[in-house]
């Protein structure tokens, strides 16, 4: 599409209308886009077809369609979280993401679906309801990032913008068989400007913004369109975008055992096949255990609901539907309390955590792990208690982990097991997104994953 737009064998109000009749078939069955821009949309491919037409310098996206998510600012339009009571605002001002994508020259069609504020892994909420996995409804799409992906893996845009905090944009490319990229801590930076109070520590070294693609390179597109400075993200730093890979005969790791509990035997044959490719690209493969991958990522939901309770707690009370507060009330149990001092320590702790990581990325500069040891879970299976809770939380620790220390993960399809997609995801020390994307290159070269795809039931 960039190609074609810019040289002007196709306009982009023609792939425009594409992406808008693609929505117009499956969006129905998979609710995915719950904002639609129709006509805004089309006035912006517009514009990009003359700016083509004076001979402009295109952006990164010039005149492509894509989404974003409804949990950041686009201006005029409501911030709804997914949340009733946040249905009738209307933001003064775009946010960071949306920002850049619009300087990037992309075509934003819609605004996609969350769970009700963004905190589980379904996607579903009292205000604009349930996304259907295309692949089976009867399965999570993920969250919070579940309409971006749905609406990639469908065809609705080649692009979707996420958010990644907990895996939301890494558990819904993973749930949905589509790529998606949770870059560094500073790499993407971050900012709505309808916010009322800065989130606590851990979100702040946590949460990022991240593009979802059915392609690595789409996700390259993605990734430099949303990296464009911008100074009210403190903690963005300008790191350049084209850092080399490194040697294909650099070492990989692979984690393929779960010495917590049962792993589905479809996740670990994706890790070591994933490896295998690896192998075969040039990689030197090897099995090895990142260091205290359990202890990071149990560490995040201590520090996480602990901040929780004092930033977030009132809110999800007062305004959650049902389905959050229940969620909710189960991470909470999974977490267990943490005082100021323990608080203060785990803080710490993460340096001593990080460090070690990247002693062990000086050795393997890429690792291959799951994102989590299951495939994707039944719709709801969140809402079954504390133990079931319990379970889930355990088996997404290889993602959790990488949160918490703020390092980039690519989430890549690799194949199906009865019908639904299994993944792994790939990680690297700070700002090495060009590792990952040069590996996550050689295993869609040999992933036998079809997309897009038309919405299955």
């Amino acid at each position: 599409m960039v190609r074609g737009i810019g040289t002007g064998a196709i306009s982009s109000r023609e792939a425009t209308e594409s992406c808008l009749a693609r929505l117009d078939a499956v969006n129905p069955h998979i609710n995915a886009v719950v904002d639609l821009l129709r006509d805004e949309a089309l006035e912006s491919a517009d514009r990009a077809d003359n700016a083509v037409r004076r001979g402009e310098t295109p952006g990164a996206l010039h005149g492509v369609p894509v989404t974003v998510k409804i949990n950041v600012d686009y201006a005029g339009r409501a911030t709804t979280h997914g949340v009733t009571a946040f249905a009738d605002g209307a933001a003064a001002a775009d946010s960071t993401s949306v920002a850049n994508l619009r300087k990037a020259g992309a075509v934003i069609l819609g605004r996609t679906n969350v769970p009700g504020f963004s905190t589980r892994y379904f996607t579903d909420n009292e205000l604009h309801g349930r996304t259907l996995n295309p692949w089976d409804p009867d399965r999570t799409p993920g969250g919070s990032s579940g309409g971006a992906a749905a609406a990639v893996v469908a065809g609705i845009c080649p692009i979707g913008h996420g958010n990644d905090r907990a895996g939301s944009v890494r558990y819904p490319a993973y749930a949905c068989g589509v790529f998606g990229l949770r870059p560094s801590l500073g790499r993407v930076p971050d900012f709505d400007p309808s916010a009322t109070q800065e989130p606590g520590i851990c979100v702040q070294m946590a949460n990022v913004q991240g593009p979802l693609a059915r392609t690595v390179g789409d996700i390259r597109l993605g990734l430099r369109a949303l990296a464009a400075p911008d100074w009210r993200d403190p903690w963005s730093v300008p790191a350049p975008l084209d850092a080399p890979a490194g040697s294909r005969r650099s070492r990989a790791a692979i984690l393929a055992s779960y010495p917590g509990g049962d792993a589905d035997p479809a996740v670990t044959e994706a890790v070591r096949r994933a490896g295998v490719w690896l192998d075969d690209a040039g990689y030197d493969v090897e099995e090895a255990d990142p260091p205290g991958l359990d202890r990071a990522a149990d560490l995040f939901w201590r520090v996480r609901m602990a901040e929780e309770r004092a930033t977030a707690s009132n809110l999800v009370e007062k305004y959650g539907d049902e389905t959050v507060k229940r969620s909710r009330a189960s991470v909470l149990a999974y977490a267990g309390d943490l005082d100021y001092e323990s608080y203060v320590r785990a803080l710490a702790e993460r340096t001593a955590m990080l460090r070690a990581w990247y002693g062990f990325f000086e050795r393997y500069p890429i690792l291959v792990m799951p994102i989590s040891w299951q495939r994707p879970y039944p719709v709801d299976h969140d809402l079954k208690g504390d133990e079931a809770m319990r379970e889930m939380l355990d088996a997404h620790r290889p993602m959790i982990a990488v949160s918490l220390l703020g390092l980039p993960g690519l989430s890549a399809p690799v194949s199906l097991a009865d019908g639904v997609p299994v993944g792994v995801q790939i990680v690297a020390a700070r700002f090495g997104e060009e590792r990952l994307l040069a590996a996550g290159e050689a295993i869609e070269a040999r992933a036998s994953i079809a997309t897009p795809i038309d919405p299955v039931g």
